[in-house]
């Protein structure tokens, strides 16, 4: 000992001997033995013993940052599987509406929006749980293990009680948002509890730390019972006094009586709503009614914009302001954390293709309705129909030759009586023409005999027969109008009634001179309300319309004022005044004429009569304004493809790695440049986005072969994360159920939190951002658990063996969880009272009041399942 002592004083260079327990060299650090092993996917960090605790700080910085880092690589892969989802659950059909007496077609999607929810989309936010869950099971030669249903149970605390507490701070003071379907919500907020309490049940009641093969069947079936009570919900089809009398729903979505052969059809009340397309015709019109209100104020902000201009800007607004889907905001919240940028681009791009798309096929249907062209060779009159003044002598009348103008082709031609007779109206006619080669058009001459005798107007006709070389194609017959030139003739409308289009501008309103043409006469007009006003639906119109000599009709110009009104329909007149002939001469022949008149016999004066111009029939024409057509069938269409969500999926490769390379701004604004921190955060997850951007496009296999490479690659990336987190704990010598609900569990929900807030903001409803959280957090049970242990147990049950699962930390985790959550939807059904308004948001000091509390339940569930986990306070 004193050689030992002297070689320490002479180390020290002559210092003053230390006693033993102080000769500690300075630079050692303490070491520990880690108790890790080796994971499925990454094997345990080496060596494990007599580890210096600087390491072990070291590697537990390793662990965290990879941790960070594979949250991000899992996210981005999850929003690849996000968009096959919402391309598979975006097909759409057409249905026939009845509403109103008339049939509508309108186009829905094929999947219904809850079942969506509940099986893709939340397989889709979910499924880095719910493989966890079963990966873990595989990984440890299936023996439960902590981490997986930790991080279930963990990531449902968090939804439940976080991502609530922060969409309802989000809304806007004064604001506030409701779930719409509130009877889905309370439904699965019924299972999500009951899956937990099941949980327990499962684990310290009815088999105490064992599970059977039976009770892991039956949690996986309480998630098709889930999704099919709430869809049940969601239709409003749960009514007993009509299940229980043997009633059912028919293929026009109407309840009817199955009673014998036949059926009887029920008259439903107003709230009685069976008829689902019914709801989705009230959905279309609302719809169309905000793209024609955001229409008509584009173009007051716009007036020098062309129409097709302001049309794509409203759609951009209505797909911007729609509801979306949770698949959209998921992807959108990656998007702007890893630098991608938001969708304001290809929501202008997509809004341009589907207003050129609508405009071709709206095109397309109008000229479908057109007679096609015949095959081949053809001649026909063009046109079809002539008005010759009686004292004309003779007129030409026009046939045409199209198609293959190769050859001779030859066609007979006839006259044939109508009211006007051969011999004493016109002169019969006959004879053939020869087309030669290369020629398309020929003439013949008719010739109208003039008389003294006033007639009515008469007609006649003109037929093509007997073609060679050529076939006949419509129309093969004209009509030929006589007028008579003796008398000033009878003035009237062609019909009462006309209907016109809103967008039709300058209407010509046509007035028509018939019973003779002679003189220059003027006739009066004037408009008048209907359930159209002057100023507001047309411009008020009066003044004289004046004929010339020999001139049989005229044009009243009216100009319509275009609302954009989708259905309008309005009435308004135009009337005819007494015509008046014009000329000092007509006027005193007019007025000697009516003296005389009071001599002659009475059928004399009324052939006298007939002589002077006089109104007509019909002097009072109705005008019935409707919407247009193709403005409305524009909005029909638009309106049904107004769906931001689509846009999240690819059609190439080639877009994948172009978005992929790409760094674009996170801002609002498509217009502002890229920033540094989307560069930094760009660069950092640039491996990520190549490595997925080889997943096949969601366009191939309409996005199911997307949907199978991207669960493959969530499952690796998730295997990974769940030997990181499970080394991250052992090396810090933390427990897998603590580094479970704490560090995993919020790492696989920061996508879903950043995507409520926006949807809590952006919609006009909590469903996207609070509704679909408790539909979540059951099937993540039903799913996640209860597809691991079933599997589980039928292996130990094949071994003659019994799958043992201690309650330990998760028994009362899931307590916790149950009476919080309890308390959370309670506090969400007393904030729909008048004095808050809705779910999220409302006053400033409601709003403050219910985020803390919120936020309040989960640091305690987090606290006291910890310091339950380390023995400080007794569990189950």
């Amino acid at each position: 000992m004193r050689a030992l002592a002297a070689l320490v004083v002479a180390c020290s260079g002559g210092a003053r001997a230390l006693p033993p327990e102080r000769l500690t060299p300075r630079n050692y650090t303490p070491a520990r033995t880690l108790h890790c092993s080796d994971g499925l996917m990454l094997p345990a960090w080496q060596p494990l013993d007599d580890v210096p605790t600087l390491d072990i700080a070291l590697r537990g910085l390793v662990y965290f940052f990879a941790l960070l880092y594979l949250f991000i690589g899992v996210s981005i892969v999850s929003d690849r599987f996000m968009a096959a989802i919402e391309v598979i659950t975006s097909r759409e059909k057409e249905v026939r509406v009845r509403r109103n007496g008339s049939e509508q077609i309108i186009v829905v999607r094929v999947w219904n929006e809850t079942v969506a929810n509940l099986t893709l989309m939340a397989l889709g936010s979910s499924a880095p749980e719910i493989l966890l869950s079963v990966i873990e099971i595989a990984g440890k030669n299936f023996e439960a293990g902590d981490l997986g249903p930790g991080t279930i149970v963990g990531s449902a605390a968090y939804n439940l009680f976080v991502i609530i507490a922060i969409c309802v701070m989000v809304i806007p003071d004064g604001e506030v948002r409701k779930i719409k379907h509130l009877r889905v919500f309370l439904v699965t907020a019924t299972w999500s509890i009951f899956a937990y309490v099941w949980l327990y049940l499962i684990l310290a009641v009815i088999s105490p730390s064992e599970v059977e093969v039976w009770e892991g069947a039956v949690t996986f079936l309480f998630f098709p019972a889930t999704v099919m009570t709430a869809y049940i919900a969601d239709r409003r089809l749960l009514v007993y006094k009509y299940l229980k009398k043997g009633y059912r729903v028919n293929e026009r979505g109407v309840i009817v009586e199955a009673e014998g052969d036949g059926s009887v059809e029920m008259a439903l009340k107003p709230g009685d709503d069976f008829a689902t397309d019914d709801e989705e015709g009230r959905e279309l019109d609302k719809s169309r009614r905000e793209y024609i209100s955001v229409l008509r104020e584009l173009r007051r902000q716009h007036p020098d914009e062309d129409l097709e201009t302001v049309e794509r800007m409203a759609l951009e607004t209505l797909m911007a302001r729609g509801p979306k889907s949770r698949a959209f905001y998921r992807v959108a919240a990656t998007r702007k954390m890893t630098g991608g940028g938001d969708f304001s681009r290809k929501i202008s791009e997509r809004a341009q293709s589907d207003l050129s798309e609508v405009k071709a096929e709206i095109q397309r249907r109008e000229s479908g309705s057109v007679s096609p062209e015949p095959k081949g060779p053809n001649v026909r009159f063009d046109p079809d129909h002539y008005t010759v003044m009686e004292n004309c002598g003779s007129f030409e009348a026009r046939v045409i030759r199209r198609g293959d103008l190769a050859g001779e082709v030859t066609v007979r031609y006839t006259t044939e009586d109508g009211t006007a007779e051969a011999g004493s109206d016109y002169i019969a006619a006959q004879g053939v023409l020869i087309f030669g080669h290369g020629e398309s058009e020929k003439t013949f001459s008719v010739e109208v005999i003039d008389d003294d005798v006033f007639e009515e107007d008469e007609h006649f006709f003109l037929r093509l027969s007997s073609p060679k070389g050529a076939c006949l194609a419509s129309p093969s017959t004209a009509t030929v109008v006589i007028l008579d030139d003796d008398h000033s003739g009878v003035f009237s409308f062609p019909q009462r009634d006309f209907e016109l289009t809103e967008s039709v501008g300058t209407y010509d309103l046509r007035v028509v001179r018939t019973a003779g043409a002679r003189g220059k006469v003027k006739v009066p007009y004037w408009t008048e309300d209907g359930t159209a006003k002057s100023g507001a639906q047309y411009e008020p119109a009066q003044g004289f319309i004046i004929f010339e000599n020999n001139e049989t009709e005229k044009f009243i110009p009216l100009h319509i004022i275009e609302e954009d009104s989708y259905e309008k329909d309005v009435l308004f007149y135009v009337n005819l005044g007494d015509p008046e002939l014009m000329g000092d001469t007509q006027r005193s022949a007019r007025h000697n004429e009516a003296e005389h008149l009071v001599t002659l016999p009475e059928d004399e004066a009324v052939v006298a009569m007939m002589g002077l111009p006089r109104a007509g029939e019909i002097t009072r024409a109705q005008l019935r304004v409707k919407e247009s057509k193709e403005f409305k069938n524009t909005v029909d269409k638009l309106v049904q493809r107004a769906n931001a969500s689509i846009i999240i999926g690819t059609s190439s490769w080639k877009e994948q790695f172009t978005e992929a390379i790409t760094a674009s701004s996170g801002s609002d604004d498509p217009d502002e440049p890229t920033s540094w921190s989307d560069y930094v955060l760009h660069i950092i997850t640039l491996f990520w986005k190549i490595i997925f951007a080889f997943v096949p496009p969601t366009d191939i296999g309409g996005g199911y072969v997307c949907f199978v490479v991207s669960i493959i690659c969530i499952g690796l990336v998730t295997a990974v994360i769940g030997d990181v987190a499970s080394h991250f704990g052992c090396t810090l010598g933390i427990k897998d159920s603590v580094t479970a609900i704490v560090f995993v569990a919020l790492g696989t929900s920061i996508p879903d939190t950043f995507a409520s807030k926006v949807a809590a903001i952006q919609d006009k409803t909590a469903d996207a951002s609070v509704g679909n959280v408790t539909g979540s957090n059951a099937v993540n049970v039903f799913l996640g658990i209860g597809v691991a242990w079933t599997v589980a147990a039928i292996v130990h049950w094949t071994r003659n063996e019994k799958f043992h699962v201690e309650p330990g930390n998760l028994a009362f985790s899931v307590t916790m969880f149950c009476s919080e959550a309890a308390l959370v939807v309670i506090v969400l059904i007393l904030r729909r009272r008048k004095s808050i308004g809705g779910e999220l948001g409302g006053p400033r000091c409601m709003k403050v009041t219910t985020s803390i509390f919120f936020f309040s339940l989960w640091l305690i569930y987090l606290v006291l399942s910890g310091l339950e986990a380390y023995d400080v306070i007794q569990g189950f």
